[in-house]
């Protein structure tokens, strides 16, 4: 299987002849498969090994050092040559900062769409044009389409696996020099093409948890940057039903860690986060998994960031997803100017959450998006 560049890419080249691709490598299966479809390709591939993170895991290694071991198992028998830079600096100003700040405003941020915007599509993309690349390439889930001179956005073929989502916030001039190989792939195909080619990370697990962090107990890692007190968690109608850890823990919608039960006059049922007061470290719970509390059907957000231009209008009729996971939901933009915008919903969903995103699409097309606000 092999990789064609776009012809817009290639007339942008230095050499079109002899395009230069610098791959994002993470260890992971995917950008190493990105990798080796490049290569096989023909493509004049170098690979770039980002690290991000200094904190040790709980094996007391940091993890990248692990991530390289696996970068350089795969470029080495390939003949790829590869950069490490350090970004640690750069993820701690631009990302993990801003990261903390909102979970203090009691907002409950995305740090992966932080992580593309700053790093990968933007720290990482000047540092490899700065070392001679033309084109960057990483192992995300999205294709790239060239329509009327701009580049657009669109769904990975694999539903399952689609990361357009994160992807809305990295800008026109990010999109248009970067390459996606796995765009048209299906997951368990990536996972193939490794195993066939003997790489030897073609069975490593994805990585999951905070992006460059990795899986770590949540509010255990969160305390020791924001150190939180237990406040008390009350039902809608004042009443005490018990103490949490601390209200910036917690999101909207969420029923772990609540340890309520057995309430006297209450059914029997589990509870959920209906609300939260950080400046009174309070938390409201609810039962009910749908409870009218938990609904929305209008939205505001901030920070709008669209990937070409014109900019939607008031009265598109379109799609969007608050969140990763959500299938696509009928809404309609009412309102809309160069930073804010707002958004009715067909139908009411559940637990629009501050400080997550709304991506907006229009059939398989990523538009954009922007931070969700306020909701009514």
């Amino acid at each position: 299987m092999q990789y064609t560049l776009d012809a817009a890419i290639l007339s942008r080249c230095k050499n079109p002849s002899d395009p230069h691709v610098i791959v994002a490598m993470s260890g992971g299966v995917d950008s190493s498969v990105a990798a080796l479809l490049l290569k096989r390709s023909g493509y004049r591939v170098s690979a770039i090994f980002m690290k991000n993170w200094n904190e040790e895991n709980p094996t007391g290694r940091c993890q990248w050092e692990d991530d390289v071991e696996d970068v350089l198992a795969v470029c080495d028998p390939l003949d790829i040559p590869v950069n490490t830079i350090d970004l640690s600096q750069a993820y701690w100003d631009s990302v993990f900062e801003e990261f903390l700040q909102e979970y203090q405003r009691g907002r409950t941020p995305n740090p992966d769409i932080l992580c593309n915007r700053e790093i990968k599509f933007k720290a990482f993309l000047d540092q490899a044009q700065k070392m001679g690349g033309d084109v960057i390439a990483t192992g995300h889930y999205a294709r790239i389409e060239y329509r009327e001179q701009q580049a657009s956005l669109f769904k990975g073929l694999d539903p399952s696996k689609d990361q357009s989502y994160f992807l809305y916030a990295i800008g026109q001039h990010a999109l248009s020099n970067s390459v996606f190989p796995l765009g048209s792939l299906e997951k368990q195909v990536v996972r193939s093409i490794a195993a066939r080619a003997n790489l030897r990370n073609h069975t490593k697990k994805d990585s999951t948890g905070i992006c460059f962090i990795g899986e770590r107990q949540f509010r255990t890692f969160l305390g020791s940057y924001l150190p939180a007190q237990a406040g008390e968690i009350r039902d809608t109608n004042g009443r005490v039903l018990g103490q949490h850890h601390g209200a910036v823990y917690y999101t909207l919608g969420q029923r772990e860690g609540l340890g309520v039960g057995g309430v006297r006059g209450a059914p029997e049922g589990p509870w959920f986060v209906v609300g939260k007061d950080v400046a009174k470290n309070e938390l409201i719970a609810a039962q009910g998994h749908d409870h009218p509390l938990l609904m929305s059907s209008t939205l505001t957000a901030d920070n709008l960031s669209w990937i070409g231009s014109p900019a939607p209008s008031a009265g598109l009729k379109c799609q969007a997803k608050t969140r990763y996971r959500q299938s696509d939901q009928h809404c309609t933009i009412t309102e809309i100017d160069e930073q804010h915008l707002k958004l009715v919903f067909d139908k009411p969903q559940r637990a629009i959450t501050a400080g997550q995103s709304v991506v907006l699409y229009s059939g398989g097309r990523c538009l954009g998006g922007g931070i969700i606000d306020q909701t009514e």
